[in-house]
């Protein structure tokens, strides 16, 4: 890849490590990217740059960098799929790579035509497979049968129509605090890049936190974790979906009847019952290229009448 002439502003060859935090620092700041984004792009890219230190035979810095050409990035993307790395999570890293250079052209000039012109592996699309609502019912209902002790039975009832019944996603729902108790009709969460959103919170949601918290034998303070687990610590994500594969297996239901298809589930029913998909992508708290500023400004009012009439819970 040949050199821009604004390169002059790499003063001297940089360490391609030390570039990488700088872009992760200034593209992905913890006030805007979750460290589980930050993680994720910083694998992908160091393992971009630990296969040019194999292929090249080198320390890696910003000359090599600048000179990667068609045929290198090709035996990386070939070395990546003889590792067996999925045609999806291959692409993944290719974009990863591209961000990170595309900050090089900003800051430095490099000179990234190969990079940006290079194709990702092509790959089936998945689609969500939401649950239908007789499903998601028999969850919640098996749930609240179940024998693991009440407050216990009480709090995957909770859990679960946090993610149903308002659309919250597993890390939203235990993000809550006991301090967000009682719930009202909507409640602030913070999701993905640390975007806030106010989600209404369905009735039947609302009475099965009140009971769990009437219940739960803990001594919560308004800082602590909402949701316990049995022994008292905070409720994890592998514990939500251990509880879904109990449920899904005692009723029959398939594999993909997971805690996130829940979620799918949310939006899909409210669709089918007529709900305005500019509203779906608020209550979800989507952001996508195709968003725009109609897509948040809808009257709260709005929000949550649309809602209340087209969720299956909200009869």
């Amino acid at each position: 890849m040949a050199s821009s002439p604004t390169d002059s502003r790499l003063q001297e060859s940089e360490p391609a490590g030390a570039l990488i935090e700088s872009w992760i620092a200034m593209k992905l700041p913890p006030a805007s990217a979750s460290p589980h984004t930050r993680t994720s792009y910083r694998g992908d890219v160091n393992d971009y740059l630990s296969f040019l230190t194999g292929y090249l035979g080198m320390q890696v810095t910003s000359d090599q960098l600048a000179d990667v050409d068609r045929r290198t990035l090709r035996a990386w993307l070939a070395s990546e799929r003889s590792r067996g790395i999925a045609p999806r999570s291959i692409a993944r890293k290719l974009s990863a790579v591209k961000g990170f250079y595309r900050w090089l052209n900003e800051q430095y000039g490099i000179d990234i035509v190969t990079v940006e012109t290079t194709r990702s592996p092509r790959y089936k699309s998945k689609h969500p497979r939401p649950a239908n609502v007789d499903d998601c019912k028999s969850i919640l209902d098996h749930l609240g049968d179940d024998d693991a002790g009440d407050w216990i039975a009480a709090r995957n009832v909770a859990v679960f129509l946090l993610l149903y019944g308002c659309g919250m996603r597993v890390s939203e729902a235990l993000s809550l605090r006991h301090g967000n108790t009682p719930l009202g009709e909507a409640v602030t969460i913070t999701g993905k890049g640390n975007r806030e959103r106010r989600v209404p919170v369905i009735d039947d949601a609302r009475h099965a936190v009140d009971r769990y918290t009437a219940l739960c034998p803990y001594c919560i303070d308004p800082d602590a974790p909402l949701f316990y687990g049995k022994r008292g610590g905070p409720l994890g994500q592998r514990t939500v979906r251990k509880v879904m594969e109990s449920a899904r297996n005692a009723l029959g239901l398939p594999q993909t009847t997971t805690p996130h298809a829940l979620r799918h589930s949310f939006a899909t029913h409210i669709l089918n019952a007529g709900g305005d998909i500019r509203i779906i992508q608020e209550l979800l708290g989507h952001k996508s290229i195709a968003t725009s500023e109609r897509y948040t400004l809808v009257e709260p009012s709005r929000l949550l009448e649309t809602y209340r009439n087209a969720h299956p819970l909200a009869d």
